[in-house]
Parts: structure tokens; C-alpha cells; sequence
């Protein structure tokens, strides 16, 4: 009996055979006999004992990386296609949960990727999104991270990479910011001719005021001259009197003012007082100037 039974042995070793199989790094094979789950095998050479043991499958540890793509609604009835990038890996010491507890990880990262997206994005306006970005990837890796960590993925971070509203949409925002940036310009545009005006202004005061200075030191001398002038020929001329003097003086200015007029380039004809009493003030004057002498 014995002998038999190692007979037997002998016989149902020789039925099986020793299958050799490798694992790259940074990965781990599933072996299971007779479909259930027996053991890790580790990076390297490793054997199974065929038929009664296989290699059910291999988990990487590597980061992945799952694009998703979401349309919804702002606020403000606007669509957004959003892009959400996550990277995801498995954890080491949850392989068995990894590769049994889901048949597909991405539909399911997917599934809460969507759920947070539409409900978050719907109480934001449109200028709002862009603004919030941080803050919606961080709500869709804490509800990632929440779910996953169950099923032996570790979040590692979610990324929103893209925002694309309508392309009528962004023709508007691109017109009101073009028009924001030239209302700027216009203000500061308008702002610089003030202050060009003000200066000007400021400049025309202070040449009207020298200009006042420069005619009052000019009447000033005129006076003084025609004091000195009144003096000095009362001095010399007997009989003269004062207001005598300062007709004469007024008469000289005169005809002076009247030759210099006509002198000039563009005085083409020049218009005398023909009254009476303005030739008679002046005939008057000459011959007092004549009895004078």
C-alpha cells in the first residue's frame, strides 16, 4: 500500500510541470490556483506549478495619468468643456483590493470626476471658473481620494488643464477686455491733455504776469523820461509852462506813432482824425510850439 501510494505521488508529479514567468519593476504579478487568489510575485524570475496555478494578471505601481473631458454649465448659462487631468497609482499594500474590488478603475474615476465637476461648476459665473480652478481640483481629489483609497488607489494629484467656453463666448470676453484697456487709455489719454492744459494755462499766467511787469516798468520809464523831459525844458525854454510842455511831448508821440504805423509792411493806407477840434488841438499845439521858440 504504501509503495503504491508513492507510485501515485510519483505519477501526479509527473502530470504537473514548473512554468517560469518574469515581472518587470515597479510592478507585481497575481497568482492564483485554481482561481483563487495565492500569492504576490515580486519583481523578477518567478514559477508556478501548471495547470493548478496561473498568473491571473499584473498591477503596476507606476503613476497613471486619466484625461477627463466635461461639458456642463456656469452660472450664468454658459457651457464650459472643462479637461481634468488625474494621476492616480496603486498602493502597495493594497494590491489584492486593487485588482479584485473594480473591473474598471477609470470608469469609476471618471463617474466622480463628473459628478464633482456638475455640481460645483453650476454655482459659478463664468469669470468665476477661471478663477477658481485650484479650488475645484482640490474638491474633486478629496472626493476621488475618499472613494479610491478603498479600492487601493492613492490620488496623487488632479490638475484642471483646460477651460474652453463657446468660441462666442470667448470673442466677447476678448471685446469687453479690449474695451475695459481703451476706456484705461482714453482716461489717461484724457488725463494727459489736462495736465498739458493746465500747464498751459499756467505757462499763459505767469507770460502775462512778467508781461504786466515788463509793461509797467516800461510806462514807468516813459513817465520818468517825460518828467525829466518836462524839467529839463522848462529849464531851457522861458515862458513854458508845465502842461505846455507835455502837449508838445504828446504831439511828437503822435506823429511818431503815426509814421511808424505807416511804415510798417502791411499798412497799405493810414486814416488821420479830421475833426475840428483834433486839428484845431494840433494847429493849437504848433504854435504854441512856435511861440515857444
Amino acid at each position: 500500500f504504501l509503495h503504491h501510494k508513492s507510485i501515485h505521488k510519483i505519477t501526479a508529479s509527473n502530470n504537473m510541470c514548473i512554468c517560469c514567468f518574469s515581472i518587470s519593476t515597479a510592478e507585481v504579478g497575481i497568482v492564483e490556483t485554481f482561481g483563487k487568489y495565492s500569492r504576490l510575485a515580486m519583481p523578477g524570475c518567478n514559477v508556478i506549478c501548471c495547470p493548478s496555478q496561473t498568473l491571473a494578471g499584473k498591477v503596476s505601481f507606476r503613476v497613471q495619468q486619466l484625461n477627463v473631458k466635461v461639458e456642463t454649465k456656469t452660472m450664468d448659462n454658459v457651457f464650459v468643456t472643462a479637461i481634468v487631468s488625474v494621476q492616480y497609482q496603486v498602493l502597495r499594500d493594497k494590491v489584492f483590493e486593487a485588482f479584485y474590488a473594480l473591473t474598471n478603475p477609470n470608469q469609476q474615476i471618471t463617474a466622480h470626476v463628473y459628478d464633482v465637476i456638475r455640481s460645483q461648476l453650476p454655482h459659478l459665473e463664468l469669470d468665476a471658473v477661471f478663477e477658481a480652478k485650484e479650488e475645484l481640483a482640490l474638491a474633486v481629489k478629496n472626493a476621488l481620494a475618499e472613494t479610491m483609497t478603498n479600492y487601493g488607489y492613492q490620488i496623487v494629484n488632479v490638475l484642471i488643464t483646460d477651460l474652453d467656453p463657446d468660441q462666442r463666448v470667448k470673442s466677447a470676453m476678448n471685446e469687453i477686455n479690449s474695451s475695459k484697456r481703451l476706456k484705461y487709455a482714453v482716461a489717461e489719454r484724457a488725463e494727459g491733455d489736462k495736465i498739458l492744459q493746465v500747464k498751459a494755462a499756467e505757462a499763459e499766467a505767469e507770460a502775462k504776469y512778467l508781461s504786466g511787469v515788463g509793461v509797467a516798468k516800461q510806462r514807468k520809464a516813459i513817465v520818468d523820461g517825460l518828467r525829466t523831459s518836462i524839467v529839463d525844458f522848462s529849464g531851457n525854454v522861458g515862458g513854458t509852462s508845465t502842461k505846455e510842455v507835455m502837449d508838445l511831448l504828446l504831439l511828437t508821440q503822435y506823429f511818431d506813432m503815426i509814421r511808424d504805423v505807416g511804415a510798417a509792411p502791411h499798412c497799405k493806407t493810414t486814416f488821420t482824425p479830421a475833426a475840428s477840434s483834433s486839428g484845431d488841438t494840433m494847429r493849437n499845439s504848433l504854435l504854441h510850439a512856435s511861440d515857444g521858440r
